[in-house]
């Protein structure tokens, strides 16, 4: 399920298939910033995530990190005559995606929009270098985004690809996994109203419809809104 923020188009991006899972986070641009791009992120979600997808739908095996590589590529070429992808502002998306393959299930996680599995106990992959930045000025996240030591998305540069985190655990003894949007992780992540485990549990049992609407609740009732009141949410449930 994706859900916008209210009022608002949707920038994220959600597809699957027999075995796999895409899920993209655009960014949202700050007021003022040019871009450079003539283009917007649910834009750019939707062309990127469409490789992408395409890409995993073909199930020959290539490394995650190539199919996203080249997915950027091939969308970087779509608009390079149009926009100026050399701008550091240019959309920019997360990327987390989830793919079955024999025995194993692997993961692929860029910027942060998490990935939950359930191995009898919970593991959160999740890239929190966005996190750990020294300023958050618009500058200083300008120079710090897709360069050593700051922070990597999709966006313009391929070698951003090989920056995301990977790894893959056996089928065997994995119960459940949730893909998510950072705005269907704030319950546990932005209010404290649940657990890892609890939202989980909410997904499996009630679904995700229902995880959204907590949040809603939980955006409205916040008292003093840090960064955005709402966001996009979007989550995935998957059982094995």
């Amino acid at each position: 399920m994706s859900e916008a923020t209210p009022g608002r188009p949707n920038e994220d991006f959600v597809a699957a298939g027999p075995g796999w899972v895409v899920l993209l986070d655009g960014a949202t641009a700050p007021a003022g910033v040019d871009s450079g791009c003539a283009h917007d992120p649910a834009w750019l979600v939707r062309r990127l995530g469409g490789q992408i997808a395409a890409r995993m739908a073909m199930e020959d095996g290539k490394p995650l990190p190539d199919l996203v590589a080249e997915a950027i590529k091939v969308t970087g070429e779509a608009h390079t005559g149009t926009c100026d992808l050399e701008n550091p502002d240019s959309p920019s998306a997360t990327v987390s995606l989830l793919r079955r393959r024999g025995g194993a299930v692997e993961w692929f996680v860029l910027a942060d929009s998490p990935i939950v599995l359930d191995v009898g106990e919970v593991r959160v992959i999740r890239d929190d270098r966005v996190d750990r930045l020294p300023s958050y000025t618009l500058e200083a996240v300008r120079k710090a985004r897709n360069s050593p030591g700051g922070f990597w998305v999709a966006s313009t540069k391929p070698e951003a690809a090989y920056e995301g985190l990977t790894g893959e655990v056996p089928v065997a003894g994995l119960r459940r996994a949730a893909v998510l949007s950072d705005g269907a992780s704030r319950l546990v992540e932005r209010f404290g109203r649940l657990d890892w485990d609890g939202l989980l549990r909410v997904l499996d049992e009630e679904g995700p419809r229902e995880l959204v609407r907590r949040t809603r609740v939980a955006e409205e009732s916040e008292t003093f809104a840090r960064g955005k009141r709402h966001d996009d949410a979007t989550a995935v449930l998957v059982r094995f």
